[in-house]
């Protein structure tokens, strides 16, 4: 998928700042450098701060984690350091996040929700995770997905990318109104050049310069590609007339035989 072309700047806005807060920074340098999140930092849309969490560590060796109470494998992120960083960088108008199976799914609606705040701080566990206590600190836990990962560095990149592509004059404005999910929907097919690839064709509509049949046409498509890949997302979803009416018509064209499956009856 292309990168979307970048949109004019606009009214000056005050940048988004958002601060990670992990073991590992290295880890952050070339995601946050590239393509869309370094344009953003270029154009003064946002500033993001990579901290290492070991400048609060304890002691001389700067000590940031300890066996689990009650024993068991894996190391632990202790309280005093998260609260020491914790101290160092929250505001006022701060949102400290944490990431964790067990929190809140991330999905659009909340990374329309982050993008409009002003100061995100990423808290990133490691090992076993974090102190319980460390919990009643932070002000929202969010989660990837169902299954494991080593620490909340790549769903700190996953929350940091789905928001900065959010903010005004990030790209091109149609771009985030036309995406899957945006509407509850996944998005509809896309085509490119050449218009005959491997005996397969981009649909007519698509070149008949007919603004309101290409609309129509993506409209019926992203129903038809949710009902067939994500029906749960249309469960209670409210809907226009139009969209009803289209949903109709996919149904009854998914029902119909296709002309491969028609065959004659053949004598047993």
């Amino acid at each position: 998928m292309g990168e979307e072309t970048p949109a004019d700047a606009g009214t000056p806005i005050v940048p988004l700042e958002i601060e990670i807060l992990t073991l590992f920074p290295g880890m952050f340098t070339g995601p946050l450098s590239e393509s869309i999140p370094g344009r953003v930092q270029s154009r003064g849309l946002a500033a993001i701060r990579v901290h290492d969490l070991r400048q609060w560590g304890l002691g001389r060796h700067k000590t940031v984690d300890d066996y689990t109470y009650g024993g068991g494998a894996g190391m632990v992120l202790r309280p005093e350091v998260v609260a020491g960083a914790l101290a160092a960088l929250r505001r006022s108008d701060s949102t400290v996040i944490l990431p964790d199976p067990g929190g809140e799914v991330f999905g659009q609606a909340r990374a329309h929700d982050l993008s409009g705040r002003r100061h995100l701080i990423i808290l990133c566990p490691r090992y076993e995770g974090v102190d319980e206590r460390i919990r009643s600190t932070v002000d929202l836990e969010l989660s990837i997905g169902d299954y494991v990962l080593s620490g909340g560095e790549i769903p700190a990149m996953v929350f940091v990318d789905a928001i900065l592509r959010l903010l005004p004059g990030a790209i091109d404005a149609a771009s985030t109104t036309e995406e899957s999910f945006t509407a509850g929907l996944l998005e509809y097919p896309q085509y490119t050049r050449p218009p005959e690839f491997n005996g397969m064709t981009v649909p007519a509509v698509l070149t008949s310069g007919h603004h309101e049949a290409v609309r129509k046409w993506r409209l019926k498509e992203a129903l038809r590609r949710t009902a067939a890949r994500r029906p749960e997302l249309l469960a209670g979803r409210p809907m226009s007339k139009e969209e009803a009416r289209l949903l109709a018509e996919v149904g009854s064209e998914e029902a119909a035989p296709r002309e491969d499956e028609v065959g004659v009856e053949v004598d047993q």
